[in-house]
């Protein structure tokens, strides 16, 4: 137990992409006693020191990983040392075993949608919550949906769309993920049943408040299984991620035909020699802005057809900001007393756009919800 009674809270990976900026914010927080974790404790220390922070080496597969939670009093374990769509549960069965709370920025759809059934018990077990997903998806997706469907008789579609700026930082283990599916068959709920689309391919026009439009493609995201579940009675679900340059999105499309024709059998073995390319192409990128967009259509409250949509604006390639807001606000919620659900579940309607507000406001990133006519006949 930690004798000052601040939360002493690790963050698993927080020295990489979004550990790091998850560290930086909770470091602030005069109720939590940072901990920066990780398997490289060279770099775990250099992370912690620029903090103020303590250092960890400490690595998410080993056997003993709940003694060693446990042994160094961990309160909080914020797991962000992805990719997840491989990843097993052993981190937070570990948090679990070792009385600690979990919460992780998770984007696999099975790790995501699979995660409550598979840990519900043992969390309940431990009087402590686990939350997988406190991400964009569905963290602040569902927070936009609640929101932007408030007092609506019924919602009929919802599709969403993230547009990252070409230069934001990426990393190849994340791009080695999304070619994992890149061509392959993805579960989508269209017209009130489930069919099987092609992820990454055929891109299509998705538009912006404050961007040019883009081409956006398909994705395999939890949102595709949790909202139907989430919104009885919605017929269309969808999510599309629109590269900033049409040239990216088109080859991503190429290599999906590939692989649907049999001709390339496992694109992720080519994330490597992607990921020098997208450097190369940094030089013709716009100014480092990014955004993402989430639309809906149904009933209002009256009963009239309705079509609204809510985007967020990041500029000067803070987009990876958002990804981490959800995670850095459980857990400061967690370190001042305040309760979250006892279990294991999705981060889903946890947070509403009121507490995203402030975060986004600290990063200058502009918000818009648009009431938009309805598609003819709608």
């Amino acid at each position: 137990m930690n004798p000052d009674h601040r939360l002493r809270t690790l963050v698993l990976g927080g020295y990489g992409n979004f550990g790091a900026r998850i560290a930086r914010a909770l470091a602030q927080d005069p109720q939590i006693a940072l901990v920066v974790g990780g398997r490289d404790a060279h770099r775990a220390a250099a992370a912690a020191a620029a903090l103020g922070a303590e250092a960890l080496g400490i690595d998410a597969l080993a056997d003993d990983l709940a003694a060693r939670l446990k042994r160094e009093g961990v309160g909080l374990v914020v797991h962000t040392a992805g990719p997840f769509q491989q990843q097993d549960w052993r981190v937070a069965e570990a948090a679990a075993a070792a009385g600690a709370h979990y919460i992780d920025l998770a984007d696999g759809r099975r790790f995501v949608c699979d995660f409550a059934g598979a840990l519900d018990a043992r969390f309940r077990a431990a009087g402590r919550s686990a939350i997988t997903g406190a991400s964009t998806l569905p963290a602040l997706s569902t927070a936009a949906v609640d929101e932007l469907t408030r007092g609506w008789q019924r919602i009929e579609s919802i599709h969403s769309c993230i547009a990252p700026a070409q230069t934001a930082p990426r990393g190849v283990a994340t791009l080695e993920a999304v070619l994992g599916y890149c061509g392959a068959p993805v579960r989508v709920w269209q017209d009130g049943r489930w069919i099987e689309q092609t992820g990454w391919a055929d891109p299509v026009a998705v538009h912006f408040a404050r961007l040019q439009p883009r081409l956006g493609a398909l994705c395999d995201v939890p949102d595709l299984e949790l909202l139907p579940a989430r919104h009885p009675g919605v017929q269309a679900v969808g999510f599309r991620a629109a590269l900033e340059l049409s040239i990216t999105q088109r080859g991503l499309a190429a290599l999906a035909a590939l692989r649907r024709a049999g001709l390339l059998r496992r694109p992720e073995r080519l994330a490597r020699l992607l990921h020098r390319a997208a450097d190369w192409l940094d030089p013709f990128a716009r100014g480092g802005t990014g955004a993402m967009v989430l639309r809906v259509q149904g009933s209002d409250a009256a009963g009239n057809p309705a079509r609204r949509s809510w985007h967020v604006t990041a500029g000067n390639d803070h987009g990876p900001e958002i990804p981490c807001m959800a995670a850095i606000l459980l857990a400061r919620r967690l370190a001042h007393g305040e309760a979250l659900p006892i279990g294991a579940m999705p981060c889903a309607g946890l947070l509403t756009l009121d507490d995203f507000a402030p975060e986004f406001a600290r990063w200058g990133m502009l918000v818009d919800v648009l009431d938009e006519p309805p598609p003819a006949g709608g």
